[in-house]
């Protein structure tokens, strides 16, 4: 299974005191030679991680592959156009939040994203949707026009009791396996750590996760490289 390593929060450090440093794009680096197999970052609107400057130079020099989460607006399509990351995945996105609370409405937005997501394909981007482990909303995932979903985890992430975490797991399960059927490429994530990660991995139809923020706490203590490569040894059992 590949590994995506989401690299915002070492922006996020950054932004706390507008400094100049830690740099998100030696990172990405860091991340790349460790062994990961992409990297991903998500351009807010309020720019509370990422910047436009981390954008551009991450299309520069990731030779993996760049993954860009953004809302879909009017704005985050001009910049992705004009940067041209290898992936766009399409997110909810609310001001207040403090990270992604769900997948994205797919089927309240149809009309809107079809067009949306052409614009982006035409401009040579492969298009990716966060979308709830929800067959109806999976379903209007290939509808819309995509070929690649990422299942959010986060309701199996954050379950505190185990049958309620088993229940979340057997549905991220279910809605793989339908994804697969439908002839979507599945990826998944939100939430993932190294302890909850492995039931995960034992998903067939999954093909990569894209997890950031366990991964970066781990790396303030045993450095990136050993945080990546602990995780990529999970991902590879």
């Amino acid at each position: 299974m590949r590994l995506a390593v989401n690299i915002d929060h070492i922006a996020t450090i950054r932004q706390a005191r507008k400094a100049r440093e830690p740099e998100p794009v030696l990172a990405a680096l860091l991340a790349e030679q460790a062994g990961a197999h992409g990297i991903v970052c998500h351009l807010r609107g309020d720019r509370r991680h990422i910047q436009e400057r981390d954008l551009r130079l991450l299309s520069e020099v990731i030779k993996t592959k760049l993954n860009l989460e953004m809302a879909a607006t009017e704005e985050m399509l001009t910049i992705a156009r004009r940067v041209k990351p290898d992936v766009v995945t399409l997110v909810p996105e609310s001001p207040n939040e403090v990270t992604t609370q769900g997948g994205l409405n797919v089927i309240s937005q149809r009309k809107y994203l079809i067009p949306f997501i052409q614009q982006l394909k035409k401009a040579g981007i492969r298009v990716s949707i966060f979308v709830d482990p929800d067959e109806k909303q999976i379903a209007a995932c290939r509808e819309v026009g995509v070929n690649l979903i990422e299942i959010n985890t986060g309701k199996y992430a954050e379950a505190e009791k185990e049958k309620e975490r088993e229940k979340n797991l057997e549905e991220v399960k279910k809605a793989a396996a339908y994804a697969q059927d439908l002839e979507l490429e599945v990826h998944a994530g939100h939430g993932l750590d190294y302890h909850n990660v492995s039931p995960i991995v034992e998903i067939k139809e999954i093909s990569e996760l894209s997890i950031g923020f366990a991964i970066i706490a781990r790396a303030a203590i045993v450095g990136l490289t050993q945080a990546v490569k602990e995780m990529l040894n999970l991902l590879e059992k």
